[in-house]
């Protein structure tokens, strides 16, 4: 299973280094200590906090987010044929459908650390009510 620095994990939730230290330290992401005394956080766990703490995104938004979302996949659902992989991004959640055969060869799992990238000949942009 993939690990991730502090600064990694600080990186993917979109805080500061020291904020991720001081949730290991209250308890909130388990980590551990690397060969160098570093501390590792596990992709799984790291995944599963930042999906805990996903919050929809403000209200007053005035700008449209950017098409390449970078995260760690949060689940994956397979069948015969198709997969649905999602995917927390800071404060979006990303879900796609690919082929079952893609997401094999990618090794699409919790914790492992993906790109989504939309491309759409129709994007809607709204502003909501001020």
């Amino acid at each position: 299973m993939p690990t991730f620095t502090v600064g990694q994990a600080a990186d993917l939730l979109g805080v500061s280094a020291d904020t991720v230290r001081r949730w290991i330290d209250v308890g909130q992401i388990a980590a551990a200590r690397g060969p160098g005394g570093r501390r590792t956080v596990d992709g799984a766990a790291l995944a599963r906090f930042s999906a805990d703490r996903a919050e929809a995104p403000a209200s007053n938004a005035t700008a449209s987010a950017r098409n390449h979302f970078t995260g760690l996949v949060t689940k994956v659902t397979r069948d015969t044929v198709m997969a649905q992989v999602e995917i927390q991004a800071g404060p979006f959640r990303v879900v796609s459908l690919i082929s079952r055969e893609a997401a094999d060869q990618l090794e699409l799992a919790p914790g492992v650390l993906a790109v989504a990238s939309v491309k759409s000949t129709n994007v809607l942009i709204e502003i909501p009510h001020r």
